[in-house]
């Protein structure tokens, strides 16, 4: 993508880069799947609520917010006014309130529900914060991205926290992998820890999707942003992750986002911290041409995308935010040279939400 503002953008020295990558598959246990396949609806419920109830109160008492100050007639408002389109920053709209539908999503994930029923939970989440916790008219573009971002970012915390856990551990290593899965998705974590199942040990893993291919690299550097004809500059340290999940040249697709990539970076003058966040996900594949010279295979995908920079001088460079977007996508490999390949990914995507 190419931004036909009038600007100059150089990204300098990145000062550590390094990848990894963990090869090992499993097939997830029969015992475990039954285990934490046991929906309860209800603590699910009640996770969504407590949840806008605490963010309500942070808004509320913490940040004195005036989108907070509700009543019985703010409510009788918005449901009679219905959606507008509203104002808030980039920041808010484009990555906070998908996020905040990643932690509905997992509520209901870490119950029991699955991938599709988790998503109407994140849509009952969205919509009771729209019309009961805010005195602002309900939000049009906030309905679509808080869900439909949310039902990203939510199944792609859980598999990799997924990944962490482990059920047959004790003591320290335990604490560990249950803090580090608690950073990745925190509702998940709250649902061990009010079940219990957070320090209980058990014979196998508990993992619900075993192991698959997992590839990652983190980087990190400083960036200079100059405007053209706009004095001064922003200057900032970088730091972020790229990570590929699952295979994409294979066509055993049976779940969605049994394939995804996610890149996240942070920066440290952008206000909002994250200056890049994507994520492209798989729902489904077939293959076209399996040989052992090429491959190409047909899918369909959902994409989230957030770019924003430091401002120079009051004016930013650049700010974009796509956090429900969705297509057909086409992953082609040559072999024709061993060991050389040639890898072609080509996308099709129509924006559902964005700005």
């Amino acid at each position: 993508m190419k931004i036909s503002y009038n600007y100059r953008l150089c990204v300098l020295c990145a000062f550590f880069c390094t990848s990894f990558g963990l090869y090992s598959q499993t097939q997830p246990d029969s015992v475990d799947i039954a285990y934490y396949s046991k929906k309860n609806g209800i603590n699910a419920g009640l996770q969504i609520v407590s949840l806008n109830m605490g963010i309500w109160t942070w808004g509320k008492h913490i940040r004195c917010a005036p989108y907070s100050n509700i009543t019985i007639h703010s409510i009788k408002q918005n449901f009679r006014k219905g959606f507008h389109w509203d104002f808030d920053g980039l920041d808010v709209n484009m990555l906070a309130h998908p996020y905040h539908g990643a932690l509905f999503f997992n509520s209901a994930r870490s119950n029991g529900y699955n991938f599709w029923q988790s998503g109407l939970f994140s849509i009952i989440g969205s919509a009771t914060w729209e019309f009961f916790m805010e005195n602002e008219y309900p939000s049009q573009s906030d309905i679509l991205a808080t869900p439909l971002g949310g039902v990203a970012f939510g199944e792609a915390f859980y598999r990799l926290s997924d990944l962490i856990l482990d059920d047959r551990l004790t003591g320290g290593r335990r604490f560990a992998h249950e803090l580090l899965a608690c950073i990745i998705s925190p509702t998940r974590s709250l649902t061990r820890i009010l079940s219990g199942n957070a320090w209980k040990r058990r014979a196998t893993s508990g993992k619900q999707f075993g192991t698959t291919d997992v590839a990652f690299s983190l980087h990190s550097g400083v960036r200079f942003i100059h405007l053209q004809d706009v004095p001064g500059k922003a200057t900032d340290s970088t730091a972020g992750m790229s990570l590929e999940y699952g295979d994409c040249f294979s066509d055993e697709n049976s779940q969605p986002f049994d394939y995804f990539t996610m890149n996240l970076t942070i920066a440290s003058s952008v206000p909002s911290l994250v200056t890049h966040a994507s994520l492209t996900g798989r729902y489904a594949c077939t293959a076209l041409i399996d040989t052992k010279k090429a491959f190409l295979n047909l899918g369909v995908y959902q994409h989230f995308d957030y770019y924003n920079s430091a401002p120079v001088s009051g004016k930013w460079p650049y700010r974009l935010g796509i956090p429900a977007a969705g297509g057909i996508g086409m992953i082609y490999q040559s072999k024709q040279v061993q060991p050389c390949s040639l890898d072609v990914y080509v996308y099709l995507n129509g924006i559902v939400a964005g700005g």
